[in-house]
């Protein structure tokens, strides 16, 4: 075959690689790599790419065995150096891999879905403002979701005269696991029950955010309001936040159950199951952070309210801006549109 047949055959693979290797050349040598499957560069993808790479060898192989001129061989041996640089570099160190998924991945992966999380988001805050706004004139109504006896427990908690808040008695080290044990639970739970078709994340989250805004608007009605809200400031972004999350992921285990879409319901149950896992590491990094602010933090009477709702605030606005935010910087260098 002649060289300009060759060339001719051959071009737009090796355009389409060259512009692969082009598009993740790193800024630096610490730069991790791409998420698997990322479609970039014409007809090449991450998966695709190893078997790309040895046909290029071959076909660099064929070209000097044929005695090509100079200037192909250069072209060819330049795009299989780099290819080689790209496929058999050093693994990352686990730590930055952690650190890309907690920084960068994670956040990507819940604006991926969205819709789930705003419907959660729905599900959950509706009831609880609702309810705690109702009971500002209907205060009877919490009778209805608790007994007499767990009402007076919640007012004696949060009594204004009591040392500590929140709480009756227990060191910090005990209930810190004590909120670890109780978070999680409530967080597989409301994942978890996403099975029966999504219906089992819908009562979990409408049922917390009634039982949550019954204590809110109970307290607050009575007058014991700023020690419930002095208490709750610090701890209430990450595990509030970490319920919803954990409720879109198992909103979206329903929907695969219920609307597979084009795919077979047991792939796309699959699908959503190591999506949602992912996102359910994330519930646990949120809840594990919400317990140890509980446990030593939010219990302290004798810090001053405007410091605890300044922290409460500025926990609020670092999560909420770390998964609307993070990782779009790197999506733009990487030409993602999401």
């Amino acid at each position: 075959m002649k060289q300009d047949a060759f060339e001719q055959r051959h071009a737009a693979e090796w355009a389409a690689l060259e512009q692969w290797l082009a598009d993740r050349k790193p800024a630096s040598a610490a730069r991790p790599p791409p998420l698997p499957g990322e479609v970039r560069g014409g007809a090449i993808d991450t998966e695709a790419f190893p078997s790309a790479y040895r046909r290029l060898c071959q076909q660099l192989a064929l070209a000097r065995r044929r005695g090509y001129s100079a200037l192909l061989l250069t072209r060819l041996e330049a795009i299989a150096h780099a290819g080689h640089q790209r496929l058999y570099r050093p693994t990352p160190p686990r730590w930055r891999t952690a650190v890309r998924f907690v920084a960068v991945d994670y956040p990507r992966l819940v604006r991926a879905h969205r819709g789930v999380m705003l419907v959660s988001a729905l599900l959950f805050f509706g009831p609880l403002f609702g309810w705690m706004l109702a009971l500002q004139f209907r205060p009877e109504w919490v009778y209805t979701v608790f007994s007499p006896a767990q009402i007076a427990q919640f007012e004696m908690m949060y009594d204004p005269a009591a040392d500590r808040l929140g709480r009756e008695s227990g060191s910090d080290l005990m209930m810190f696991g004590y909120y670890i044990m109780n978070n999680i639970s409530i967080g597989f739970r409301t994942f978890a029950s996403g099975l029966l078709a999504g219906l089992g994340s819908v009562i979990v989250l409408v049922m917390n955010g009634v039982v949550i805004g019954s204590v809110a608007g109970h307290l607050t009605a009575i007058g014991y309001g700023d020690p419930f809200w002095r208490f709750v400031a610090g701890h209430s972004g990450p595990e509030l936040i970490a319920i919803v999350l954990a409720g879109g992921a198992g909103l979206q285990l329903g929907l695969a159950l219920i609307a597979p879409g084009r795919k077979p319901r047991l792939k796309a149950l699959s699908d959503a199951g190591w999506d949602g896992a992912r996102l359910v590491l994330g519930v646990f990094l949120l809840l594990l952070f919400a317990a140890f602010v509980e446990a030593y933090w939010s219990s302290i009477a004798s810090i001053p309210a405007i410091v605890k709702y300044t922290v409460g605030i500025a926990l609020w606005t670092l999560i909420v801006g770390w998964l609307l935010l993070g990782g779009r910087r790197q999506v733009l260098a990487e030409g993602d549109a999401r």
